[in-house]
């Protein structure tokens, strides 16, 4: 079996040692970076399965290239590392393109955990073995083309959002709270930060509703959550 391939960018050397060492031992093949610019140089040569980028780092910080990246079409997930304190900046590592973040101080054991969460929520939703279509109104999600078309046209989704999008669609009328769809789609199972739902939410209704403020796919419930809305689901063989 292939390892999947891990880039670590951080600029303190004792963490991207610790990091590299854990998650060698785990399974993972792993490089590491220093600096925002060298991501680029080393994604010439390494293309990783998940890049683990620091905030605060020199030359580029982890907002700018964790932006350049979705700019250049680049969707491999990213979890992103921010201080304890600096709220704003997770929610801005999350509006970037971030698929989720750690906190420091934290555990080697618990970056694995989420890494290796990740890994599972992408073998579990490509669609690989799963030739099913869901239609709602306009929308149309191909799971075995990994494929999103709005009136036709292709809408660029991210790994998390195109995730997030078939865990709705499958299960499309419910109202689901935000721990259901954190424990869903990012596959926590403990009461976790639901920020990180409400970011993805607002990103996918950018890409898909023609208005925010008079959604016609995925609605809010006070209090409670979010849910899809439209005509039932229809499989690839029922489509015309």
């Amino acid at each position: 079996m292939t390892k999947k391939k891990v880039l670590i960018v951080d600029d303190e050397p004792s963490i991207s040692m610790l990091l590299e060492f854990n998650l060698n031992l785990a399974g993972y093949e792993v490089h590491s970076v220093h600096d925002g610019m060298a991501v680029f140089d080393r994604l010439q040569t390494f293309r990783p399965d998940l890049i683990v980028l620091d905030l605060m780092l020199p030359k580029m910080d982890g907002i700018e290239v964790c932006r350049e990246l979705r700019r250049r079409g680049n969707f491999v997930p990213i979890v992103m590392l921010t201080a304890m304190q600096d709220v704003t900046d997770r929610i801005a590592g999350l509006d970037n393109g971030a698929d989720d973040y750690m906190t420091k101080p934290f555990s080697p054991q618990e970056l694995i955990s989420r890494i290796s969460a990740i890994f599972r929520r992408i073998q579990a939703y490509p669609g690989v073995n799963e030739e099913v279509s869901y239609e709602i109104g306009a929308l149309r999600v191909d799971l075995g083309q990994r494929e999103v078309r709005l009136n036709g046209e292709a809408v660029e989704l991210t790994p998390k959002e195109f995730e997030l999008l078939i865990f709705l669609c499958r299960h499309r009328g419910k109202v689901l709270s935000r721990q259901q769809l954190l424990q869903g789609v990012w596959d926590y199972h403990f009461l976790g930060d639901t920020r990180i739902v409400d970011v993805h939410i607002s990103h996918l209704r950018e890409k898909i509703e023609r208005s925010a403020r008079s959604p016609e796919f995925i609605m809010t419930v006070r209090n409670v959550g979010y849910k899809l809305t439209g005509p039932n689901p229809k499989d690839q063989s029922a489509l015309a």
